[in-house]
């Protein structure tokens, strides 16, 4: 699975680790997030986050 960097902070959302904080589960693909999930650090939308080169 694709790691998805946030363009504003460079969290990353690695989806074998999933987001414990959001209660988002260890294998959740970025793609099957909600629709209004926002980065856990700086509250970016999903569209703001890139694939991880």
């Amino acid at each position: 699975m694709e790691k998805y960097i946030c363009t504003i902070c460079e969290y990353v959302y690695d989806p074998e680790e999933g987001a414990p904080d959001d209660r988002v589960e260890a294998g959740t693909r970025f793609e099957d997030l909600l629709e209004d999930w926002t980065c856990p650090v700086c509250g970016a939308t999903k569209d703001m986050f890139e694939i991880e080169e």
